[in-house]
């Protein structure tokens, strides 16, 4: 009985887990495909950030990292250097940002020469 109901909460937990997945890679490519060509707009950074605080892995970084709207608008600008490049549905200054592992890389060394970052970033996102 207790083998079955571990059973039904890691499938419980796979399903979430699958669906928060889904949404973020939804959510990134709707970016990606509204601004590849308008990476100044400030709308980007908005939308970036209020992804960031409705997916709760990501605003725990985002605290732990004490990142700021700033931040993430002065990173976008650092990407946009050396990594303005897209393969597939991912676009290097854009989905950085949704990864939790690579949001904590990109806060932990927002203030790194920015050649560094973007290679990290596409390397990170397998570009």
């Amino acid at each position: 009985m207790l083998l079955y109901l571990l059973l039904a909460a890691l499938f419980i937990v796979f399903l979430l887990e699958m669906r928060r997945s889904l949404r973020r890679s939804n959510a990134a490519f709707l970016l990606v495909e509204k601004y590849e060509h308008d990476l100044g707009n400030p709308a980007l950074v908005d939308a970036i950030v209020a992804f960031i605080e409705k997916d709760w892995k990501l605003r725990r970084v985002m605290r732990r990292e004490q990142g700021t709207r700033e931040d993430i608008r002065l990173l976008i600008k650092h990407l946009m250097l050396w990594g303005n490049v897209r393969k597939g549905r991912r676009f290097v200054p854009i989905t950085s940002f949704f990864y939790v592992c690579s949001l904590s890389y990109l806060l932990q060394h927002k203030d790194e020469e920015p050649k560094r970052l973007a290679m990290k970033m596409m390397n990170y996102l397998h570009i």
